[in-house]
């Protein structure tokens, strides 16, 4: 018996040295598979369980931003009811998520899925969290980045990879989040992207703490298309003819010179040419007569004025918190800057570092309109840098990389600005918002920036930049204005070409223009890069971008689409049509009618453009003018934001323009040009011609003229009927919309 058995370990202890060796497999990571799991499944979405208050009892962290609150949540909370160690297939994360049980977000995945078995293989495996020094996400990588599809291509795979800080990469597709910026696409949850509609789209890939983009373009075949060489005036000409070559897309001809002449004046001065000045321009013969124009009226008074405009929008220049004076000392300050040529980075940096009387020191009212921390970061970064940083106040950002820690180390430089009340004679005692009266803004020598969830002090730190460190006494506020100015600023050059871009343009590269992310690209990269890389070599000069910007083939092009361009609304091969501000729109219909507004409390002659501010509501509404702003969408200066300026159409503006009394009042005015028209004996034929001009910038064709010229019969009221004539101009779409 001994020997045989002694055979039998020899012989088995053989079989056991030649068998394979089997290595277990590693373990769940919580952090790198879990944490996934949970945000493919949508669990730790905003609208379930990563709301602020949870779900239903069961909170987890937005979007996965703290893992280990939410292995806590997972594995303490509730009594651990959520993993069952013991019997895993019993655990609630698994019988809610495929709907096993009663669940109210539905089923997130099937049993037998790559999602259900990490979670039952962590829960099995003890529900263990990771060990220090395990490897953390480090770097995502996606295939592709960019892709044209023409027809019949409708599909395309996009992989990503993963790589690790132990240098491990591996497919992480299946465990991805998808999101498309519209619905030109659909894509599964294996990564595959599914044509729904002809045009681009941009997908964020999310996994875990990264996100990465996708831009893709779906074209029709258009097998007969075939690119004309375009003539190029500047280097944006190229950038955009680029683009559109690559989208198989023409770009529209040039718009006339009447509608050029129209074009170039409101969006530099605001106002439509006087009928002089039109006539002046369209019988110029010469060659570069567009390139004189656009000389001439960036150096107009008027210039600083609508532009400035356009800045006490961003800034907040309303009579509630700056009171009336300080409103017109701030207008009056924002618009001298604009007309000395001031570089905008120096614009900004004096406001930014502004402090003292806010009568003495007008800059130091942007901060009279910002009474807290968290509005001075949120507007500084909005409007100088393009930033929205709101997101991360409460959460890291959801579509960027922005994190709570950086949106309130930001706020640090912010949290010692302070105010002396001089004086406060407002109106209403019960309004704690109303000031009236002489403030002193200054920096304190106390106060710090903590982060809401950790308590943790928070220094001054830069926004995505090396920040060094600052002294207990250090002046925060100048060294961010002088980081915001810097000419190697990354944020600010290209916020602020981007934003006139859009002014002179009707849409942002990146839209909207103070909205820059990664999940927001712009629509053409290179020629934003060449538009932010000139402004800065020009020394931030606003005249030189926008004269670079007129000058170019792409601003001057026509409204007419061709068959190729028909549906483009983003690469700029035609120009977008869009109605006239507001006060654009009154100077308008003051300029056509020779009867311009007043304003009360204003002096005479005084254009909608110019004013300083917005009245105080109870004020605006007991006058005409003020009321007709505000329906074509004036904005109350309460955001920091250009999209508070609305241009959406509404009844009570059809009622302005058909019978309000401010188109009225002008139409009948005696002394408007209708009258002096008549009093000077002009012919039906040349009131006409002079209507059609001071409306429209041109002479009427000989179909519009014979129309009008019916009106006026001869046994109809001469006057009456040149008012509806006129009233008939300036209901025109070719009136009221900025072609």
């Amino acid at each position: 018996m001994r020997p045989a058995s002694g055979r039998w370990f020899l012989c088995s202890t053989a079989l056991i040295a030649l068998a394979p060796v089997v290595h277990a497999a590693e373990p769940v990571s919580f952090r790198n598979e879990v944490m996934a799991v949970l945000s493919r499944g949508g669990c730790n979405q905003g609208a379930c369980h990563g709301n602020q208050n949870g779900k239903n009892g069961f909170k987890l962290s937005l979007r996965g931003e703290d893992p280990a609150f939410d292995l806590a949540v997972l594995t303490r909370d509730q009594f651990a009811r959520r993993t069952d160690r013991l019997r895993p297939d019993d655990s609630l994360i698994l019988l809610k998520s495929t709907a096993a049980v009663p669940h109210e977000g539905a089923k997130r995945f099937a049993v037998g899925s790559k999602e259900y078995s990490i979670l039952r293989r962590w829960i099995a495996e003890g529900c263990r969290p990771d060990e220090a020094g395990a490897p953390v996400l480090q770097r995502l990588d996606l295939t592709p980045r960019e892709q044209v599809l023409t027809a019949p291509a409708d599909e395309v795979q996009i992989r990503v990879t993963a790589t690790f800080t132990d240098g491990q990469s591996r497919d992480v597709t299946d465990l991805c989040v998808f999101d498309p910026s519209n619905l030109v696409v659909r894509v599964g949850r294996d990564g595959v992207v599914h044509r729904q509609a002809l045009g681009e789209t941009t997908i964020l890939v999310r996994f875990l703490d990264r996100q990465a983009v996708v831009q893709l373009a779906f074209l029709p075949a258009r097998p007969d298309f075939a690119w004309t060489d375009q003539p190029e005036n500047n280097y944006i000409d190229h950038h955009i003819y680029a683009k559109l070559r690559t989208l198989r897309m023409l770009p529209s001809g040039l718009c006339t010179d009447a509608v050029f002449l129209r074009r170039a004046y409101l969006d530099t001065v605001g106002v439509p040419p006087k009928p002089e000045e039109a006539r002046r321009f369209l019988d110029d013969v010469r060659s570069d007569k567009r390139n004189r124009l656009i000389d001439e009226l960036l150096e107009r008074p008027e210039f600083a004025d609508f532009w400035a405009l356009k800045w006490c929008d961003l800034l907040r220049v309303e009579e509630k918190a700056l009171d009336r004076k300080g409103v017109r000392l701030f207008h009056d300050w924002i618009r001298q800057s604009i007309a000395d040529g001031k570089p905008l980075n120096e614009f900004a940096r004096e406001i930014i570092a502004g402090r003292g009387s806010t009568y003495d020191h007008p800059e130091a009212n942007y901060y009279r309109a910002l009474r807290d921390p968290f509005n001075r970061t949120e507007a500084t970064s909005q409007v100088f840098l393009g930033v929205r940083l709101k997101c991360a106040k409460c959460h890291n950002h959801p579509f960027e990389h922005w994190t709570q820690a950086d949106y309130h180390s930001l706020t640090a430089f912010f949290v010692r600005v302070d105010y002396r009340i001089v004086e406060n004679n407002r109106r209403d005692k019960l309004d704690k918002h109303e000031f009236d009266g002489d403030q002193v803004v200054f920096e304190s020598r106390t106060g710090e920036s903590v982060h809401p969830r950790t308590n943790e002090t928070l220094p001054p730190r830069f926004l995505g930049a090396e920040t060094p460190p600052f002294a207990p006494d250090a002046d925060r506020l100048q060294a961010l204005a002088d980081w915001v100015a810097a000419p190697d600023n990354a944020f600010f050059a290209r916020a602020q070409s981007n934003r006139v871009w859009r002014e002179l343009l009707g849409r942002g590269i990146v839209d909207p223009d103070d909205d820059f992310r990664a999940s927001n690209p712009p629509v053409n990269g290179p020629l934003l890069d060449a538009l932010t890389k000139d402004f800065a070599e020009r020394h931030f000069d606003l005249r030189g971008l926008m004269r670079t910007i007129m000058q170019s083939r792409t601003y001057q092009l026509s409204a007419e689409p061709n068959d190729t361009n028909r549906d483009d609304e983003t690469n700029f091969s035609h120009a977008l049509v869009r109605p006239l501000q507001a006060e654009q729109l009154l100077d308008a219909l003051g300029r056509a009618t020779g009867a311009p507004r007043t304003f009360p409390d204003q002096r005479p002659g005084l254009l909608a453009c110019q004013l300083a501010g917005v009245k105080v509501g109870r004020d605006k509404r007991t006058d005409d003018s003020e009321r007709f702003l505000a329906s074509f969408g004036k904005p109350e200066r309460a955001l920091s934001c250009d999209c508070e300026r609305s241009d959406d159409a509404t009844i009570n503006q059809a009622f302005q323009l058909l019978t309000g009394p401010v188109l009225n009042h002008m139409l009948t005015e005696p002394n408007n040009c209708i009258g002096r028209l008549l009093a000077a004996g002009k012919s039906n034929e040349e009131i006409v011609e002079a209507l059609y001009f001071a409306a429209l910038c041109r002479s009427p064709s000989a179909k519009e003229r014979g129309a009008a010229l019916a009106l006026l019969a001869p046994n109809r009221d001469r006057r009456r009927a040149l008012e509806d004539v006129l009233w008939g101009l300036v209901n025109a779409k070719e009136f009221l919309l900025r072609q």
